[in-house]
This record gives C-alpha cells, sequence and structure tokens, in this order.
C-alpha cells in the first residue's frame, strides 16, 4: 500500500478481530498475515520545519517539530486493515 493510499483508509469497512501479543511476539495482521509494512494515519496535524539558508543560498534543515490535534490510526501496509488495537504495542517497539 502506498502513501497515497492513505486517504482511501478511511472508506474502508473494518472489522476488529481481538488479538493478543506477549512481549516478544510481532505484529501480524489477522487479515492477510502481514508483518513487516504499517502505516500509522494522524489527522489534525501542526508540522513546522526550520530552515538555515546558506550563504550560497541553498537551504539546510535544522528542525522538525509536529503536534498531533486529532486522533491516530495504525493499518496494515499491504491490505489496509484497521490494527489500531496494535497502535500501543508498537509505539513501545518503536526504537
Amino acid at each position: 500500500m502506498s502513501y497515497s493510499d492513505a486517504s482511501k483508509l478511511n472508506n474502508k469497512k473494518t472489522r476488529s478481530k481481538v488479538v493478543t501479543l506477549t512481549s516478544t511476539q510481532r505484529i501480524n495482521c489477522p487479515e492477510c498475515g502481514n508483518n513487516k509494512e504499517f502505516l500509522e494515519v494522524s489527522d489534525g496535524v501542526i508540522l513546522t520545519t526550520r530552515f538555515i539558508q546558506n550563504n550560497d543560498g541553498s537551504f539546510s534543515q535544522e528542525l522538525d517539530d509536529s503536534q498531533v490535534l486529532g486522533q491516530v490510526k495504525f493499518y496494515c501496509g499491504d491490505c489496509g486493515a484497521d490494527l489500531t488495537h496494535f497502535h500501543k504495542r508498537f509505539l513501545e517497539m518503536l526504537f
């Protein structure tokens, strides 16, 4: 699933399947079995990027800052299934 397909996820019918994980298990999509590619989609985001202009007129990125004002969803990157119930686990394993 490409990044451009993320906007279509809200229209997809989803059915939630309750799956629990132990601390060493990988997240697997219960719909298609994917365990590699996932999407985190945030509503109402303010993204601020600071740049410095170099002497030659080019720009260098200095700092990124984001603020999420809305809901955050977690989806399978292959089939688009709503896996938001795994989002807490995703955040715990994000390094």
